[in-house]
């Protein structure tokens, strides 16, 4: 067998942009590991040593320490800042997306065992993320859209009034309406949606009703025993359950477990909450839009201007959509601004129909 070919310049080169990588992914891990306990901290820390041991293969084909180094790739030293200046949610589920791309998978000089760890690691981190994502409140997701929907709306309306050709003073006074009428809708109808909910919660949860008669019930022919099988239980386990129930209430304990379950209402949350957040929300997205038109714009410069302000708020808000259903935050960014600009370039044809038809 024909010894291997000595490695050339491209090749430690390359090997040593995956040491410095290694190196700076198991600093990441760590320094997110800081700030975690109990299992989370765990799994962090064994990426970080998984990280490591791949960082000895690439230091063993460098033959050591190489002189000099390069600086670690724009994504990694990225995901390193956000690491000390963000919440870990947001890393992590950028994390995810770099698991998903490692280079390894092309390289020969890379064992099966590394390529197999990064694929692991992908789904490892997709799993911590995933714990984040499910541990984001209500709230923060609602900010979300409901800004990106006084975005969208907002400028599709100042921008359609506009191309009307009226004067700059409706204008404004059309966008603070558009933005006054879609909050206070959005606020009522998150009002009756919660509302309704929590009155259909009320009406489907468990409750005290029977209390007072389950000493009185028969251990044998016992028909709380139906009560348990409605709720899913089969027929043995649901009377078995049923006669704990009525000798505790016979004892004189409280019949609680005769009604027990999950109280749904503090998961959907209070009315008036819920409608408050939503009329902020769409409030903060719609006023971006008449920005201009308040501090004295008009014409093609209040356009312009609302388009670049609106423009940007809705790639932030298209790449924390991204970031939270785990889909690559750029291309939902990109996304919602074309879906942003589509909505506004309709309505501001339309507006310059109009506007000529009935000049």
């Amino acid at each position: 067998m024909s010894a291997p070919a000595a490695p050339t310049a491209a090749d430690r080169r390359r090997w040593a942009r995956y040491l410095v990588n290694e190196r700076a992914e198991a600093r990441l891990y760590r320094e997110l590991a800081a700030r975690k306990s109990g299992e989370d901290r765990e799994i962090l820390l064994e990426l970080a040593a998984a990280e490591g041991r791949h960082e000895k293969h690439w230091l063993t084909l460098l033959d050591g320490e190489p002189a000099r180094l390069p600086q670690p790739d724009l994504g990694t030293r990225t995901l390193a800042w956000m690491a000390r200046h963000f919440g870990t949610i947001f890393v992590l589920a950028l994390a995810q997306q770099a698991e998903g791309r490692s280079p390894y998978e092309k390289d020969d000089a890379a064992t099966d065992t590394m390529r197999a760890d990064e694929k692991i690691h992908h789904e490892v981190v997709r799993g911590l993320a995933a714990r984040g994502r499910r541990r984001l409140s209500g709230t923060f997701r609602a900010a979300v859209f409901g800004a990106n929907d006084g975005l969208v709306s907002n400028l599709a309306l100042v921008l359609g009034i506009g191309a009307t050709g009226v004067a700059p003073q409706f204008v404004l006074f059309s966008g603070i309406a558009g933005l006054l009428a879609g909050a206070l809708s959005m606020g009522a109808g998150e009002f009756v949606s919660v509302r309704s909910q929590r009155e259909l919660l009320a009406a489907t949860e468990p409750n005290g009703y029977a209390d007072d008669v389950l000493p009185d019930l028969d251990l044998d022919a016992n028909e709380l025993a139906l009560v348990y099988r409605t709720r899913g239980m089969d027929s043995d386990e649901a009377l078995a359950r049923a006669r704990l129930v009525v000798e505790a209430a016979r004892a004189g304990a409280s019949p609680a477990a005769a009604h027990d379950g999950p109280d749904g209402h503090d998961v959907v949350g209070g009315a008036w909450g819920a409608a408050v957040s939503s009329f902020l929300f769409f409030a903060s997205g719609a006023i971006i839009p008449v920005l201009p038109w308040i501090f004295g714009l008009s014409g093609v410069a209040a356009v312009v201007v609302a388009l670049v302000l609106v423009g940007i708020a809705l790639l932030a808000t298209g790449a924390m959509v991204g970031l939270l259903s785990g889909g690559p935050p750029l291309r939902r960014a990109l996304r919602q601004l074309m879906i942003g600009y589509g909505a506004a370039a309709i309505t501001y044809a339309l507006g310059l129909l109009f506007g000529v038809s009935m000049g």
